[in-house]
């Protein structure tokens, strides 16, 4: 039987499931957009936080709540913070300390519990700095009345929405300024994009490519991991990435663009193929220079 898109990504994965946290999910709106207010009413950007008036010696001693996975962590570190539902937003020092993925994975996490069909993308935004194009995660939401997928930044308020000069609907991003992983690969690879504009901070190239293009992979596969989480073909040093592992990466990425014609055939490649399938025990670099052995959070029992 053909694999249903639309009936896969209503339903949570392992970092999306949120069934034991109803009494935190009352009175949630259904609207999209009400959905980010909702996601921004309990969370902060880490990047960000000094903008809304948080200083660095508040931000310090909060930098573990950037390591949770699971949207259920999430929240419970939410309900620990204030234990009101998420639809009632916080003032700002009591809420989440996130970053771009946290804020996709939670909004997909609130889409999949209202069955609403929603999946994390890992890519680049090309609005962040001219001239590049820098590690993102944005939601990418079925529009069942237009009968398409939409990228949602979850993230973008009004106050980042000025500070950027946002000139797009961040709940119908334009496809050309934000890159998924695949786009990104191919367009390195043979579009004649320059590797070096794609990355963050002090990282650049097609490495970090590579990376985001198996972390969209797995977040396809409903494996939303953190950004510096890595495994398999993220891990190799360049120097072995050889004709063969290239191959492999330019066929998902081709399987990965034709869009859910082929999301099976994608699927069973990555279920297949170890060195892009998400293991138990992964390696996370939290900092740089510092690699934590990390078992990723199972599915919660029946």
């Amino acid at each position: 039987m053909a694999l249903d898109v639309q009936a896969y990504y209503a339903e949570p994965g392992v970092m999306t499931d949120l069934s034991r946290h109803g009494d935190m999910l009352v009175g949630l709106p259904h609207d999209i957009g009400e959905l980010c207010k909702v996601v921004q009413g309990v969370m902060v950007h880490v990047f960000w936080a000094n903008a809304y008036g948080m200083s660095e010696t508040e931000i310090a001693p909060r930098r573990a709540e950037l390591q949770l996975r699971a949207a259920r962590h999430l929240l419970n570190r939410i309900r620990e913070l204030d234990p009101r539902p998420l639809a009632i937003a916080r003032p700002l020092r009591k809420r989440i300390l996130g970053n771009c993925r946290d804020f996709t994975v939670l909004l997909v996490a609130l889409l999949r519990y209202q069955g609403i069909p929603a999946r994390a993308r890992c890519g680049f935004g090309t609005y962040f700095t001219p001239g590049k194009r820098e590690d993102h995660w944005v939601a990418e939401v079925w529009r069942e009345d237009e009968g398409r997928w939409v990228l949602v930044d979850a993230q973008l308020d009004s106050v980042q929405m000025q500070a950027l000069k946002i000139d797009f609907d961040p709940l119908d991003i334009p496809r050309d300024r934000f890159l998924t992983g695949p786009v990104a690969w191919q367009q390195c690879r043979v579009g004649g994009a320059d590797p070096e504009s794609f990355g963050i901070l002090d990282m650049w190239g097609l490495w970090f490519v590579r990376g985001n293009l198996i972390r969209d992979i797995a977040a396809l596969a409903k494996m939303e991991l953190l950004p510096w989480d890595c495994w398999g073909l993220i891990d190799e040093e360049e120097s072995k990435i050889d004709a063969k592992a290239l191959a492999l990466l330019d066929h998902a990425a081709r399987l990965a663009l034709a869009g859910d014609d082929l999301l099976e055939e994608l699927l069973a490649l990555y279920n297949r193929e170890p060195r892009l399938r998400v293991p138990a025990v992964i390696n996370s670099y939290p900092a740089q220079g510092v690699q934590h052995r990390v078992t990723l959070p199972q599915p919660e029992p029946a």
